[in-house]
């Protein structure tokens, strides 16, 4: 099975979610950080064979990746573009469910990103 591509969505200013939202996380909790890193490689190794406990499939094509440390969850909600490629799309911590507004975010984002790719897949 081949490696699943990895791409961070960006907004249309060109600033992606999800690489703020680690880059802060990696500032206030160094350890947090490491399991959410490590939860994203297992998405690059496994692709859509990744399950529970590591991942969660939401609604409308999202998925979250889980991560947790102590009493703190950590998610980061992605989608599939294409048969390997994950897009990272929004990230969180939470306590209970992930909200539904959140989950919006994320599927708007998807949209986005399938009616122009050049504009909202973040580059390296």
């Amino acid at each position: 099975m081949p490696k699943t591509q990895l791409r961070f969505y960006q907004d249309a200013d060109g600033t992606a979610p999800v690489r703020q939202w680690l880059a802060e996380l990696h500032r206030r909790d160094p350890i947090a950080h490491a399991k959410c890193v490590a939860r994203i490689e297992r998405l690059a190794e496994l692709g859509h064979e990744l399950r529970r406990p590591e991942a969660d499939f939401l609604r409308d094509g999202i998925y979250e990746l889980r991560a947790r440390k102590g009493h703190v969850n950590y998610r980061i909600l992605y989608f599939f573009h294409g048969r390997h490629v994950a897009v990272l799309a929004h990230a969180l911590t939470k306590e209970a469910a992930v909200p539904a507004t959140d989950i919006a975010r994320a599927v708007r984002r998807k949209a986005q990103l399938e009616a122009d790719p050049k504009t909202h897949v973040h580059e390296e």
